[in-house]
């Protein structure tokens, strides 16, 4: 007697179950219970091969003349369908959507469409929906013509130095607005159209601040640098066709450099010292000026009273003459009885203290009267 180890008698237990379990008790001779998915189908017989589900999938999808199968198939294919005909109706449907993509062009108001056949200039594409051959015999490259774009000198906190015209430094920040004006010229006639503005921008900058003065560029001539840099910018991208646009340029700070700050500072104080003496002088001219027209006009309303009566006209003059004079110099009186042989003139005091003051007083009236008649 043979024993047999505990896990070699489980399989013998299973097959000798009740023929009545879950999968049956024998190959032949169901009764209607479930198949057993490891047994031979009823008249089968060993080694026979069985349909795979890729040959079930193939012959499900030719129809019911397709292998003698009686399913109807997928739903839309023509009966009898083979692999070539599925791979030729895939392909149509593939080249239909290639087609619709690549021949309907929705161009936006803002936008132009440049065509080209094969790589060559066909024309420009209007708003709206358009339609073109497919690619690749027809390409569409759309632009947007009426988006303002800003180039801003220089990119980010850099410094940017330029050379005036009475040999100072400044530095510039400055910004460039443009946009397309030449759809066509824009596509094929540059490269690269930002670097294309930048290049030009720096230039027509460089070539204005080096006629211009440094007062100029720091105060009120911007405006004008502002618009012959645009000027001169124009023109060097319309000599390259370049179908650039420029709207405007604008100086949004004009400072000397931060390292000579000092020296620059010094240099406008002297600046405002100097345009303050100039002021300082055009006002006393202009105080002298009026003092000599205010002469001129006295001495036109004394010519008028002098040609009314000259000879009254001409003793008044001589009279207030003399007081003015003598009005500022020492007098010394002398009366002929009291003359002396040595007259200490030096010693003498002055016709403006206390003890000449009155003599003086009472003898001019007597020295002025012969003078009086001498002018006469």
């Amino acid at each position: 007697m043979t024993i047999l180890p505990r896990w070699f008698k489980r399989p013998i237990i299973l097959a000798a179950d009740n023929p009545k379990g879950p999968w049956g008790g024998s190959d032949e001779g169901n009764d209607g219970g479930p198949r057993n998915p490891w047994a031979l189908p009823p008249g089968g017989r060993k080694g026979a091969s069985r349909p795979s589900a890729l040959d079930e999938f193939l012959k499900k999808a030719r129809g019911p003349g397709g292998g003698g199968g009686s399913g109807g198939g997928f739903p839309g294919l023509p009966a009898g369908a083979n692999p070539r005909m599925l791979w030729a109706i895939g392909t149509a449907i593939i080249v239909a959507v290639w087609v619709l993509f690549t021949s309907i062009h929705q161009i936006g108001p803002q936008q132009r469409g440049i065509v080209t056949y094969f790589g060559r200039y066909a024309g420009v594409l209007q708003p709206g929906v358009q339609l073109t051959p497919p690619a690749p015999i027809a390409r569409v490259q759309t632009v947007d013509v009426q988006r303002f774009r800003t180039e801003n000198f220089p990119r980010g906190d850099g410094v940017n130095l330029a050379l005036t015209a009475d040999q100072n430094i400044v530095d510039l920040t400055y910004s460039v607005r443009w946009n397309i004006g030449d759809p066509r010229d824009y596509v094929f006639q540059l490269a690269q159209p930002e670097e294309t503005v930048r290049a030009a921008a720096e230039s027509a900058m460089r070539a204005v601040i080096a006629t211009t003065t440094l007062d100029q560029a720091l105060g009120a001539g911007r405006t004008t640098i502002e618009q012959r840099v645009a000027e001169s910018m124009q023109s060097i991208l319309n000599s390259y066709k370049s179908g650039v646009r420029i709207q405007g340029v604008s100086i949004n700070r004009a400072a000397a450099p931060q390292q000579i700050v000092d020296d620059f500072n010094k240099v406008t104080a002297a600046q405002q010292e100097a345009v303050g003496a100039v002021n300082k002088a055009r006002s006393y001219a202009q105080q002298v000026i009026a003092s000599a027209q205010g002469e001129a006009a006295a001495f036109d309303r004394v010519y008028e009273q002098y040609r009314l009566a000259p000879e009254v006209t001409r003793r008044r003059m001589y009279y207030e003459t003399m007081e003015a004079v003598l009005a500022k110099s020492d007098k010394t009186i002398v009366e002929p009885s009291g003359v002396v042989s040595y007259l200490p003139l030096p010693s003498a005091k002055q016709a403006g203290e206390p003890q000449a003051a009155q003599p003086a007083a009472q003898a001019q009236p007597q020295a002025s009267e012969p003078t009086a008649g001498a002018g006469q």
